[in-house]
């Protein structure tokens, strides 16, 4: 029998792109974040959150797989009378909430070493409240990102924004502003070393999406949303009528990195 190698060469190399062709033509998987906000009144609570974070939770979270965890303090803390702690955990699928739960409760050193947190009287409570978002990546960044900053712990600056739209059709247009509109893009063009940007599943404050930057410092900061607001391609995206009124109300909270956040 006659082998004919072009032939057959042919037809695996048929077999391949058929049998890849979906991963040619899928998009890229979507990763998931929770973001955990304590809620403080005093110093004293704010170092009895510290310390379970760095000792315990961020290390069970690690044993996980959580390999970076993000924890953040609002610049504004020292004078709020509301103190808040952002903790920013990325996960591959929703499901891992579930797992991560199970798996930190599960872990003895978890429980010894926030033992001081944990077994904290109910009349002196660790924090006043608590709370958690789900968030789903936007497609035009699909996973985190540790931003290439060269400014010390205390020099850098986290810029977290929450985006609410006055109905959620409303809200679904901001999100297709920064995916088809180009927004995140925009903001990756002028450099603004984006954390993550997300649609808000689940949360106190709905329909939102959140999105965090960072920068070397405040001046830098303050620099580039300047270029930002005069950028051509800024004025004729947010000109646009499909675009308008998007938002009706914005948090924007500037924020250090912990010593032991992972971000």
């Amino acid at each position: 029998m006659h082998f004919d190698m072009k032939k057959a060469l042919y037809v695996i190399v048929c077999m391949f792109i058929l049998s890849n062709a979906n991963a040619f033509n899928s998009k890229p998987k979507l990763i998931y974040y929770q973001i955990i906000v304590y809620h403080l009144k005093n110093d004293t609570q704010i170092k009895s959150v510290d310390q379970y974070l760095e000792s315990a939770y961020l290390p069970a979270l690690h044993k996980a797989g959580m390999k970076k965890v993000g924890v953040f303090k609002p610049l504004a803390n020292d004078t709020a009378a509301d103190k808040k702690i952002y903790v920013f955990i990325p996960m591959k699928s929703i499901d891992q909430i579930e797992k991560i739960d199970n798996a930190i409760w599960a872990d003895a050193d978890h429980e010894k070493n926030g033992a001081s947190y944990l077994n904290t009287a109910y009349k002196q409570p660790a924090f006043q409240r608590k709370e958690s978002m789900l968030i789903k990546a936007f497609e035009q960044m699909p996973e985190f990102a540790v931003p290439n900053l060269t400014g010390s712990v205390e020099e850098k600056i986290y810029e977290f924004r929450s985006y609410e739209g006055a109905s959620e059709k409303l809200y679904r247009s901001k999100v297709d502003m920064f995916n088809a509109g180009g927004e995140v893009a925009l903001f990756e063009r002028l450099q603004f070393n984006a954390v993550f940007y997300g649609s808000v599943l689940s949360g106190a404050q709905m329909p939102n999406l959140v999105y965090m930057t960072s920068f070397n410092n405040q001046a830098e900061r303050d620099a580039k949303w300047k270029i930002f607001s005069a950028d051509p391609e800024w004025k004729t995206l947010s000109a646009m009528p499909k675009y308008l009124n998007t938002v009706s109300h914005a948090d924007i909270i500037l924020m250090h990195a912990t010593a032991y956040s992972d971000l």
